[in-house]
């Protein structure tokens, strides 16, 4: 399953529901219904116009506004077979969470957890073995020259030091 939207609360009297869509067209959230809640639940999604941040939606089996407010914060999930296929180069997140992550000389840097897009491109989230603290690597050609779902596996060549911190005995020396 793949996240495609969130309820972001109620929308007016009459039991519509305010959608925040993740798809890169945001329209297409309504193509991919049925729709999966987080807690199983299905939903049919029929998006009756723009607002502000998204549409307003009816759902299947919500009538009040209070039956819609009772949904915020719900995750929307579509099936990842009713999606549209993407180019060799393109992934979906829910594709990239759960990867191991290796270094171009094959050691383990530890496993993406979430992928992040704060609008300047997308950030993995990479929880590093026996570390507290996540790593967050740009997700550029640059820093993640292979990614392999298939097998499991992205591997990086992350910026230097971003990961030196995290080994137990400190930061790797330079070479003089």
């Amino acid at each position: 399953m793949v996240c495609v939207g969130a309820i972001a609360g109620a929308f007016g009297v009459h039991g519509e529901a305010r959608i925040k869509s993740f798809c890169a067209d945001p329209g297409a959230v309504g193509d991919y219904g049925p729709l999966s809640l987080e807690d199983g639940r299905t939903l049919t999604l029929r998006l009756t116009r723009p607002v502000k941040g998204g549409f307003a939606a009816r759902l299947g089996g919500v009538a009040t506004r209070e039956d819609a407010e009772a949904l915020k914060g719900q995750r929307l999930y579509a099936p990842r077979e009713r999606l549209p296929a993407l180019p060799n180069d393109e992934f979906y997140h829910a594709d990239l969470i759960g990867l191991e992550v290796v270094d171009t000389g094959g050691h383990v840097l530890g496993r993406v957890r979430a992928v992040h897009d704060h609008g300047a491109g997308d950030l993995l989230e990479i929880a590093v073995p026996g570390s507290p603290r996540p790593v967050l690597l740009p997700f550029t050609l640059a820093a993640v020259p292979t990614v392999d779902p298939g097998a499991g596996r992205i591997v990086a060549d992350p910026p230097l030091g971003l990961f030196d911190d995290d080994r137990p005995d400190g930061p790797a020396e330079e070479p003089e």
